[in-house]
């Protein structure tokens, strides 16, 4: 259906793209910033160009600039990647207005699942657990307010409907406190997502956070291909994901899966997604689905031999999955870290120049990353610079890895988050696994993690 894609991102994701666009034979066109024309996949790309500023509103969040990029490249496609665009009903209609392929869900789709009111109640149709809550946009009147959150029991959780990425979301233990809350997690919601619905969950103590890889076509054709355990987390974002998930027991997450699936093919989903899970004695509660490519989908890459991106792309062409679900198979254990530049321990980004860059190696080990000596890492934009992946027959063989991969790399001229994965991995709380979303919080609160690795 098409021949060349506009690359509509940067980074990690955008190389990561353009290497499966060229593995399939399509064009490439990279659009950058002004800021990122030294990246490696603008250099590699059959055709690049500027579309403004270092600013993410005036260039990579600008639909206008990014749908006359595509029209002077003669792009015939558009690949969002994760982040910036790629959640955005409007940008997707924006695309398909055009007369250009979306590489992703439809834009009705995306607008379904995108607000967190309505994709509960499709989740609901379709048999899905989801967490007790009101799953309307809360009413204004603090008087009507407190009567819903009495009929749920606190502890609460506020969240904005077009909420995402952590932000947008407030938990409320008193009455005394709801008020406030509200306003407060109305005005970000306004703020982060130009909308201010919000509505209420019941809050889980202990949870961990569980999500479901799907593909389908858009023949109802639709497949899960595996769990991943994204609870190594600070303030609601992620760090640190791995699978298989230690301690649950397979048949629920088969069981899972295939509610998943099923789903898929009751919304007319098209392409890669991900549903989202609270999980907490022994029960299931959906969260969100993410539309799009995960920054963690090497995890699932790892265990299944699936490229998801290529398959992203397949899909977007028209073509079928080409396997069924008993072809999906889950072979040892993955681990992926999120390497970032910032102070391990405070967590502030810290920007700065590349004097050298040595990318670890071994069996079992991917690295995903643009890097390059002499690169400047810019203020500009999230301080992800590269992502490390293990794979190992077990998960005691994948941690050994692991720590293997973290004290042989080296970003000389950065500070990075690596130094704060090495005293996590070396710890006995995530030796044993099964931890929960606040256990990486306790841990540094508690001065449990060291410099140099040793618990």
């Amino acid at each position: 259906m098409f021949g060349s894609v506009l690359i509509a991102n940067r980074g990690e994701i955008a190389l990561r793209i353009l290497r499966a666009c060229k593995a399939l034979g399509l064009r490439t066109v990279a659009v950058h910033s002004e800021a990122d024309s030294g990246l490696r996949h603008v250099a590699l790309a059959d055709q690049a160009l500027c579309i403004g500023p270092a600013t993410s509103r005036d260039s990579y969040l600008d639909i206008d600039r990014l749908l006359t990029a595509a029209r002077l490249t003669g792009a015939q496609a558009i690949h969002p990647g994760y982040g910036f665009l790629s959640e955005n009903a409007g940008f997707a209609a924006a695309v398909r207005e055009a007369g250009l392929h979306f590489i992703g869900p439809s834009p009705e789709v995306m607008a379904l699942m995108g607000d967190k009111i309505s994709a509960k109640a499709a989740m609901m149709k379709s048999g899905i657990p989801c967490v007790p809550g009101f799953d309307q946009a809360l009413p204004q009147d603090p008087a009507e307010l407190e009567r819903i959150a009495q009929a749920i029991g606190y502890p609460l959780i506020l969240k904005a409907a077009a909420g995402g990425g952590g932000r947008g979301m407030r938990v409320v233990r008193a009455p005394g406190e709801l008020g406030q809350a509200a306003q407060l997690t109305r005005e970000e919601a306004g703020r982060f997502f130009g909308k201010e619905d919000i509505y209420l969950e019941k809050f889980l103590e202990h949870p961990r956070h569980i999500e479901i890889q799907v593909l389908a076509d858009a023949h109802g054709q639709a497949v899960w291909l595996g769990e991943r355990d994204c609870s190594i987390q600070r303030r609601n974002q992620k760090l640190l994901e791995e699978a298989p998930a230690v301690g649950i027991a397979r048949p629920r997450i088969v069981e899972l899966g295939e509610m998943c699936a099923r789903a898929c093919i009751d919304i007319g989903y098209k392409g890669v997604g991900t549903f989202e899970f609270l999980y907490e004695k022994e029960a299931f509660y959906f969260m969100e689905m993410n539309t799009r490519i995960q920054v963690e989908h090497p995890v699932t890459e790892m265990l299944t031999g699936v490229d998801l991106v290529e398959q992203q792309i397949r899909v977007a062409m028209g073509q079928g999955l080409g396997f069924g679900q008993k072809d999906v198979r889950q072979v040892g254990h993955a681990i992926e870290c999120r390497i970032n530049a910032e102070d391990p321990w405070n967590f502030v980004p810290m920007p700065g120049r590349v004097e050298t860059w040595v990318a670890p190696g071994g069996p079992g080990v991917r690295v995903d990353s643009h890097l390059y000596p002499g690169y400047e890492v810019p203020a500009h934009y999230d301080s992800l610079i590269a992502k490390l992946i293990v794979h190992g027959a077990s998960r005691e063989q994948a941690i050994a890895r692991m720590r293997v991969v973290l004290s042989e790399l080296s970003a000389d001229g950065l500070h990075t988050n690596a130094p704060l994965f090495s005293a996590l991995l070396a710890h006995e709380a995530f030796q044993a696994g099964g931890t929960d979303i606040h256990c990486l919080e306790r841990l540094l609160a508690a001065g449990e993690l060291k410099q140099g690795g040793a618990s």
